[in-house]
């Protein structure tokens, strides 16, 4: 935390009004990393361990919950963060991370309004999230099917993935939200970004079902030229040593493209996000909620689950709007757009897109 603080302060033109309650940040990691550790299964490290069908439902329902139940949190200890006490906090607030919440005469009522405003961002931003995180899951199951990584592995590459995607968001949310804060006009350039990877996503023709060729893989060609590449049987391990030298496995290469892919769907997602709120604390706890129980449901989509093959049009849609609102931002403010319309708009694409899957029968699964 020390050291978070004294980079965000270096990096904002204006003193960073920092959280009074250290204890909530240190028990939120704390948190996190007791989920990872029993979401990744690093409690069954000696015995490699697959999720059945039942399990990952319950795990990933259960993650889902605690994302949700996690605004309870943020309604009652969100202010401290920011050390927000009286009305001339809040007006801070406001102007900094351009909040729409009203400010009244009385500050517990505005405590109030912020309360729900930030609630609703968290809510929104975490939807948003998951959403990514399921896509970002299909392309994992292809580069497993590509690499041919037997099930029992996959457990190491998803820890090593989901820990180099949490310290990518954190890296991009800090340095995105400080650069916002600085430089509005990059919000033109985020939501451009966003418009460009929606209208790609929406007009891809590619079958991401299908495998690809390994040995012609950029990362691969990469890794290759940079590592020695061991093609002996790699029993889960990145490295082992052969005629007394170190050298990686294909489970590294593996990794390398995980990570690779990780960095990429960040670019996408951290924008996205910023889209909603530029609050750090609001955008990180989204982010890492999202995150938590990607292993779960990971087994719950390789187990068949249904209804998905129609969610990169509704994610396309979602980075459109989501784009076209950061070009157009005062636009929406004029017109009364608030951040509750916001998650009715992303909640529906996202129901919409699931009943069509549901309905519409996946014609390469068939």
């Amino acid at each position: 935390m020390f050291f978070l603080t004294l980079y965000l302060q270096l990096l904002m033109p204006q003193p960073l009004i920092v959280s009074s309650q250290p204890w909530f940040m240190a028990g939120f990691l704390l948190f996190v990393c007791i989920g990872l550790a029993l979401d990744l299964g690093l409690f069954t490290k000696n015995k490699p361990h697959v999720l059945g069908f039942k399990e990952a439902l319950w795990r990933t329902i259960g993650w889902i919950t605690c994302g949700l139940a996690f605004s309870v949190v943020i309604y009652y200890f969100h202010h401290d963060l920011h050390g927000l006490n009286t009305n001339f906090d809040y007006a801070q607030y406001k102007e900094k991370y351009q909040a729409g919440f009203a400010l009244l005469n009385n500050p517990e009522a505005t405590a109030h309004n912020f309360a729900i405003e930030v609630i609703t961002q968290y809510i929104t931003g975490y939807f948003i999230e998951y959403s990514l995180s399921i896509d970002n899951l299909f392309v994992m199951m292809l580069i497993f099917r590509s690499f041919r990584v037997e099930e029992k592995y996959q457990k190491n590459v998803l820890l090593w993935g989901v820990i180099g995607a949490v310290v990518m968001r954190f890296i991009f949310i800090f340095v995105g939200s400080a650069l916002l804060i600085r430089f509005h006009w990059l919000m033109y350039v985020f939501g451009g970004i966003l418009l460009y990877s929606g209208f790609k996503l929406l007009f891809n023709k590619e079958d991401e079902s299908e495998e690809f060729d390994v040995a012609s893989h950029s990362v691969v060609k990469w890794a290759s030229r940079i590592f020695p590449v061991s093609h002996a049987e790699h029993h889960g391990k990145f490295t082992l040593r052969e005629q007394g030298k170190w050298m990686v496995t294909s489970l590294f290469l593996v990794l390398l493209v995980v990570e690779v892919t990780d960095l990429i769907f960040a670019v996408d997602s951290v924008p996205a996000i910023l889209g909603i709120t530029r609050d750090p604390y609001l955008v990180f706890f989204s982010n890492i909620f999202a995150i938590m129980g990607l292993r779960s449901l990971y087994f719950l989509l390789i187990h068949g689950l249904s209804g998905l093959h129609t969610l990169k049009y509704g994610l396309s849609i979602i980075l459109i709007f989501v784009g076209f609102k950061m070009i157009f931002e005062h636009w929406f403010k004029s017109i009364g757009f608030n951040h509750f319309h916001n998650l009715i708009v992303l909640v529906s694409i996202i129901a919409v897109t699931v009943l069509f899957g549901l309905v519409i029968p996946d014609k390469k699964k068939a």
